[in-house]
């Protein structure tokens, strides 16, 4: 008995070690990732595409919208619009005096309801939904549907709608737990292309951007809705979501508004320090990224600088603003900074390389987007997995490369998902993509799929 003991302990060992440590594999619940850092920590992922692609797991049909599918516990949530049949020419344009000629501001009065929706992870099967009615304000040809992905934290999911509704629900039957409207309960005017900033749980917090005098950001009691603190005044929320990074060994929430970037205590909403970092038109959309004490932001129009903080990480000053030469200009995605480099899209599909201490533009392609020309309001979105990127264009392609300093090496690409959103004269997709558990869930305005991006045997 003991001799038989020790064979099967001997032969449990040599299979550990012929076959090495699990996979590791994470959910991804938010925004960004666990972290919200455009990091994909799992292992066991393929090395380059099957010939026809990835194997498809499932998909189902959705509504409109942007908002990126959130993962965790075996579900997936994610936000669509459910809209009301109507001929755009003849909705109700919502504008005193002449409206603007500018397609891209003409706001108009769109009914319809938003919803969110839980399917089941390996399935796609619906297992609950909840819908509220809530008709559009934002510039009509944007209106297609919500912005925000979801935030999962435990047993309860956190949707914002693009009008400013905020809903706290359960994980397990979609019930309210509590919700907010930006709209009543703040006076928000809302943004021309809609309330977007993915809510972001800290402790017992749950911190949103809202808009408004000393009400730009507010911290919520993330289980009861009770306002916890209020914080900075601006021209305009913008559209980028919150996020936290410890700077110069001090938490800091970074908050991109139409007016600054600024920094503040995430328990108090105490300030630690101003920028005066003003994007285009309000659009500050991408999210700050940190490498040390530097902190980069980047919008549209080519508007892009890197802010030093201080040692003690109380102060920060401008360390340097881009242009078209210098910097990246992106308008949608969020930059990854590697070894010192900040790789992003930036204007009209030109996927940069630049150094962070100066801006420098080290190279640029427009390989990733477009292939070899500018395309209008062309996008990219970047998420590292280990020593490569999984990129994912407008396109509706997924796309494996190294990227360096030494230049942008593509190693596979494989088209996922078809663009059905019409910008000007093209078809594009700009909602973000969830990687989680070894697959990548994405939608269009049409449905939402899943496919596997494990390794052969995993």
């Amino acid at each position: 008995m003991v001799m038989r003991s020790v064979l099967s302990l001997s032969s449990a060992l040599a299979i550990l070690v012929s076959t090495g440590p699990p996979a590791l594999a994470n959910d991804w619940p938010q925004w960004l990732g666990p972290n919200r850092d455009t990091v994909w920590r799992e292992t066991g992922i393929l090395e380059s595409f099957p010939e026809n692609g990835p194997p498809l797991r499932w998909t189902r049909p959705l509504g409109g919208g942007y908002s990126g599918p959130a993962v965790a516990g075996g579900r997936v949530f994610v936000m669509d619009r459910q809209a009301e049949k109507i001929d755009l020419a003849k909705a109700r344009i919502l504008h005193d005096g002449p409206p603007p000629r500018n397609a891209n501001f003409l706001r108009k009065l769109l009914p319809g309801s938003e919803r969110i929706v839980c399917l089941d992870e390996k399935t796609g099967k619906l297992i609950w939904e909840h819908k509220w009615v809530r008709a559009y304000t934002t510039v009509a040809i944007y209106a297609i549907g919500p912005r925000a992905t979801p935030t999962v934290d435990g047993d309860r999911v956190y949707a914002l709608g693009a009008e400013g509704d905020l809903k706290c629900l359960a994980v397990s039957d979609g019930k309210i737990l509590w919700e907010r409207d930006f709209q009543k309960d703040y006076g928000l005017k809302i943004p021309e292309w809609g309330t977007a900033a993915h809510p972001l749980v800290d402790g017992d917090r749950l911190i949103c951007v809202v808009g408004g005098k000393g009400t730009t950001c507010v911290a919520f009691d993330k289980r009861t809705g009770k306002e916890l603190w209020r914080a900075l005044s601006s021209s305009q929320p913008g559209y980028c979501p919150p996020v936290i990074h410890t700077i110069a060994g001090r938490r800091q929430l970074l908050i991109w508004h139409g007016d600054a970037l600024e920094s503040l205590d995430p328990r108090t909403g105490k300030v630690f320090w101003s920028v005066p970092v003003k994007p285009t038109f309000g659009m500050s959309v991408g999210q700050p990224v940190v490498e040390g004490r530097r902190v980069f932001v980047m919008s549209f129009n080519r508007v892009s600088a890197c802010i030093e903080v201080s040692r003690d990480g109380g102060q920060a000053k401008l360390a340097w603003r881009g242009n078209a030469r210098r910097g990246v200009g992106g308008v949608f995605n969020t930059a990854v900074i590697q070894d010192g480099h900040v790789y992003a899209c930036g204007q009209n599909g030109r996927f940069v390389c630049a150094r962070l201490d100066d801006g420098h533009q080290v190279w640029n392609t427009f390989a990733p987007a477009t292939g070899r020309r500018p395309a209008s309001w062309a996008n990219v979105f970047a998420i590292r997995q280990g020593n490569r990127f999984f990129l994912a264009n407008d396109l509706g392609e997924l796309i494996i490369a190294r990227l360096s300093p030494a230049g942008y090496e593509e190693v596979s690409r494989a088209k996922v998902i078809s663009p059905t959103h019409k910008v000007g004269n093209r078809l594009l997709v700009w909602s973000h993509p969830a990687f989680a558990n070894r697959n990548i869930y994405l939608r269009n305005d049409r449905e939402i799929r899943c496919y596997s991006l494990a390794k052969p045997g995993r």
